[in-house]
């Protein structure tokens, strides 16, 4: 690459307003939720955990979209995949290990939750539920709250392509789009629905949904996060002015399994996932960085150790706290004697 080519190169995360830490911390995150997930499909084929549902492969777009947000203010429904979502948001290793591990002090749950439910009040990560889509109209009601209380927050949700067939995500963006609600929609679209692909589930593409529905819809690069940040950040910019919802599809690819439950290649080739492997926005963003002249193998090594090292001692941490005790199936399903209007 010619001094000019990097010259135009390193511009792209400056003339985003993104300094060259920023651009560093967000590969950073990238790779933190790779080795988790990683980690997690180790630990279950080990039999320490039950269940994983992995996000491999769709890291970009998640960070790129965090970084995008205001992370002190706006209300985040993520879905199961979004370890990098919800790391750049502010959730740590221990937590999500505390999750995986089911054990009392999960903050998303209290350990009766199967992992990749997220929920944390501390960061405004809401609740999400088992039922995929659910977390759709939610975040419409997050936004209509934030429109009738006048207030600046901007809510966002994400969901995969064959949540975007469901009811839920439909009658949220009607409802979302008749009121001009601030909210954001972000599909990642990583091209299956379990074991269903694209062609099979979505007869055009799903960004052009939003039309329907009065407000703008985008089409981008999921495997780039520099351009996800940039479509996310001014969809927050509309919503926040009051012109309301902004539906942007991230075309990504899952590199894994739908879930540590899934024989993958009995509905997809070796050599279609490998062909996608090129395409990762990972080690993409990794070259990006070097090209700028901004990062090296020598200084990647060392973040890689300082990752490995926080994943173990979290590993450690998850795997050696103590599981809810039986009685605690029962705690915020009644009412106590205690609560008000407890009977």
């Amino acid at each position: 690459m010619t001094q000019s080519e990097s010259a135009v190169q390193q511009s792209r995360h400056a003339a985003l307003g993104l300094t060259d830490e920023q651009a560093i911390e967000m590969y950073t995150f990238m790779t933190t939720a790779r080795r988790y997930d990683e980690r997690c499909l180790l630990l279950q084929r080990a039999g320490k955990i039950k269940f994983h549902v992995s996000g491999i492969g769709q890291e970009a777009a998640q960070v790129g979209a965090a970084f995008a947000l205001d992370r002190e203010n706006d209300y985040f429904l993520p879905y199961y995949r979004d370890y990098a979502f919800v790391l750049a948001c502010g959730m740590t290793l221990r937590e999500l290990m505390l999750s995986l591990f089911s054990k009392a002090a999960d903050p998303n749950s209290g350990g009766r939750q199967m992992p990749g439910h997220f929920g944390c009040k501390r960061l405004r990560i809401v609740t999400g539920s088992s039922p995929v889509t659910t977390q759709v109209p939610h975040a419409v009601g997050f936004a209509l709250a934030s429109k009738m209380k006048k207030k600046n927050f901007v809510s966002i949700v994400t969901f995969g392509d064959g949540s975007s067939n469901q009811g839920d995500f439909h009658e949220g963006a009607n409802f979302a789009g008749v009121h001009k609600l601030p909210v954001i929609f972000m599909c990642e679209n990583n091209q299956y629905a379990i074991s269903i692909p694209l062609h099979k589930q979505v007869g055009g593409k799903i960004a052009d949904r939003a039309l329907g529905y009065g407000f703008p819809g985008y089409s981008v690069d999921g495997n780039d996060p520099l351009e996800v940040y940039r479509v996310v950040k001014e969809a927050r910019e509309r919503a926040a002015r009051g012109e309301g919802p902004t539906l942007i599809e991230a075309v990504m690819y899952r590199l894994s399994p739908h879930s540590t439950s899934d024989e993958d290649l009995a509905y997809r080739t070796k050599e279609e996932v490998d062909e996608h492997r090129g395409k990762d926005g990972l080690p993409k963003f990794k070259q990006y960085l070097i090209d700028c002249g901004i990062w090296d193998e020598e200084r990647d090594a060392a973040m890689q150790q300082q990752v490995k090292a926080a994943l173990d001692e979290a590993t450690a941490y998850g795997d050696r706290a103590p599981f809810p005790e039986p009685e605690d199936i029962l705690k915020h399903v009644y009412a106590d004697d205690h609560s008000e209007g407890g009977r």
